[in-house]
């Protein structure tokens, strides 16, 4: 497939939140309607790129795998479809979530990084649902608990947490920095 594209933005090898943050600097020199083809080999780039579209009302319109690199297709949303970029409000440092592990607080951890990152070390007891499988799969939760979302960075976990606030839970908080400064315990398995 040949795609007509305004734009090639080049990510690969790069890990979340990087093809994000290259993607919303490169989205502000496109015109309104025009398309960016972002090049990525992050498997995880693309539930984050289609979240990231909603929440800002860029239109993600597919991605293309080409071997090992992904080529995901945005079109810049116009004055009117544009949407201000929003934080989820409510964060928790690691530090904090580490204190209520270690209070067994009755809390629910839930880990929307990939399999493949989840497997290679993960905080015990937390669930798995990867960002790009939440819309379909968010009803395994309880709209009661305490949620904390964590993901390796924060991005992908501000992303989840507004998607569980729109669906009705009341209780989430997006754990940051993420994984990748986690110093509390770990399983593992793969």
């Amino acid at each position: 497939m040949v795609m007509d594209v305004n734009k090639v933005l080049d990510a690969k090898g790069l890990a979340c939140p990087m093809p994000i943050v290259k993607t919303k600097k490169e989205m502000t020199t496109l015109e309104p309607g025009q398309v960016m083809e972002i090049q990525a080999t992050d498997k995880g780039s693309t539930a984050d790129l289609k979240a990231w579209a909603q929440s800002t009302g860029n239109q993600y319109l597919g991605t293309v795998e080409d071997g090992d690199t992904l080529k995901h297709y945005l079109r810049k949303a116009s004055a009117e479809e544009e949407k201000e970029e929003s934080k989820h409000p409510h964060v928790m440092n690691l530090g904090d979530l580490q204190n209520k592990i270690e209070g067994n607080e009755k809390i629910t951890i839930l880990d929307v990084r990939e399999p493949a990152e989840y497997a290679f070390g993960h905080i015990p007891g937390a669930i798995t649902i990867p960002l790009g499988e939440l819309e379909k799969r968010f009803e395994e939760l309880n709209k009661d608990d305490e949620l904390h979302i964590i993901c390796r960075t924060g991005s992908r976990s501000d992303l989840a947490a507004q998607q569980l606030t729109e669906k009705g839970f009341k209780d989430v908080k997006n754990v940051v920095p993420g994984m990748k400064e986690w110093t509390g315990d770990v399983n593992q398995k793969h």
